[in-house]
């Protein structure tokens, strides 16, 4: 490393085409070796960097020079702060640390939001690498039908207790009304390749048992099974028997009817479209049933769909089921079915869904998510989405709108 220098070099303007290949050129005139560079565009104003070395003295006083000279002609702003071999140094070896992703999104971002995360980030010595928005540009004049804001800051450090850090980050996301997620920025992050959906209010806005027991009037009775068993109560197979039962008498025609009705839920098309278009698989594991789960695969085009079966004898429902009762086990050993019938590793799975008998496959796949879920799920679940809709999981997946809506 001796009879060399190494320059930080920051260059600021207005954007314009040739920047950087222009600065470049003079670089390797002088046969400068880049060790470093990045950009940043913001409201068409350049922020660029490159950390170069060169062979000290008259060419290292030349190149600078030179370069002040070329950003003058660009009509930018250049500052260059010389770097040392040690601090080069220490810093390469700060790549060998943690890296994470953490993904603020909501109806819209304030400053206190972004403040109160970057604070809890930097009280941890943790290094922010880059920030990233990933929803498009928001007009000030028109109003958005359907407003949604996201940000991803990559960072880097050791964590000394990711728990800790975690309850921290939900703490916030209470506080300020937005939704973080904190993710661990590995290969599995990069690549993953089944999404399965929970179906009753979170790929549709209802509980589709709830509105058959209103057609068979008995709503009040049925909505309390329900709600308890949502909320961990009491055992779901115990409440899914006894709903059925109140069931008894139904009409098919009436089931037929709710199915053509179904309310799907705000993004549920723009993520399965995307997540098809990039490969992914889906599916429905559902603790409700498959007569509408079957309606939602052929609508959306979902790959699985694992529910529980209703018996019907002469279009009138029993008030018995077919097969097992798909609970909160049924639906994890489903989700590890799949990921196993696809070749998938289990890390490389999603799973979606509001309920308590949703958490055991939220735990299991390699991304869980609490979807405008009940309070006790988001607190054990690994993420949640209470601000926006179910493409919101395209943000923590890393893309941005721009690769999204290329799809459309």
């Amino acid at each position: 490393m001796d009879g060399t220098d190494i320059f930080l070099m920051n260059i600021s303007g207005q954007d314009k085409p040739g920047l950087t290949s222009n600065l470049t050129k003079v670089l390797s005139e002088y046969d400068a070796k880049v060790l470093d560079i990045g950009q940043a565009n913001i409201h068409d104003t350049l922020s660029l960097g490159i950390l170069f070395q060169i062979s000290s003295g008259e060419k290292s006083a030349a190149v600078l020079k030179d370069l002040l000279f070329k950003s003058y002609e660009l009509e930018i702003s250049a500052k260059f702060t010389p770097i040392s071999h040690e601090d080069y140094e220490n810093w390469v070896g700060l790549q060998g640390k943690d890296r994470y992703i953490i993904t603020i999104l909501g109806e819209k971002l304030t400053a206190k939001q972004i403040s109160d995360v970057t604070k809890l980030i930097s009280d941890k010595n943790l290094n922010i690498d880059s920030i990233k928005r990933l929803t498009g540009r928001t007009s000030l004049i028109k109003s958005e039908e359907y407003p949604r804001a996201s940000i991803q800051l990559s960072i880097r450090g050791k964590l000394k207790n990711k728990r800790e850090f975690t309850k921290q980050i939900l703490e916030i996301s209470r506080l300020l009304d937005v939704d973080i997620a904190f993710q661990e920025d590995n290969i599995f992050r990069r690549n993953r390749r089944l999404v399965c959906f929970d179906m009753d209010s979170t790929l549709i806005q209802t509980e589709v048992i709830d509105e058959l027991a209103e057609l068979a009037g008995v709503g009040k009775q049925v909505k309390a099974i329900t709600e308890a068993a949502m909320q961990g109560e009491i055992d779901f197979k115990e409440s899914f028997k006894q709903r059925m039962q109140l069931l008894k008498g139904l009409s098919e025609e009436k089931l037929h009817n709710i199915a053509v009705n179904l309310p799907i839920t705000k993004g549920a098309k723009r993520l399965i479209d995307t997540l098809h278009q990039y490969g992914f698989k889906t599916a429905i594991l559902s603790g409700g049933f498959a007569y509408f789960g079957n309606y939602l695969q052929k609508k959306l085009d979902i790959d699985y769909v694992y529910a529980n079966q209703l018996e019907i004898k002469d279009g009138i429902l029993t008030g018995g089921y077919l097969g097992d009762i798909v609970d909160g086990d049924k639906k994890a050993e489903y989700l590890k079915v799949i990921a196993e019938k696809e070749k998938i590793d289990i890390n490389q799975t999603i799973a979606v869904g509001d309920g308590a008998n949703d958490l055991p496959m939220l735990d299991l796949a390699g991304l869980g998510i609490a979807f405008h879920a009940k309070p006790k799920v988001k607190d054990n679940a690994q993420n949640s989405i209470s601000s926006i809709g179910l493409d919101g999981i395209l943000y923590l997946l890393g893309y941005h709108d721009r690769h999204i809506d290329l799809m459309d």
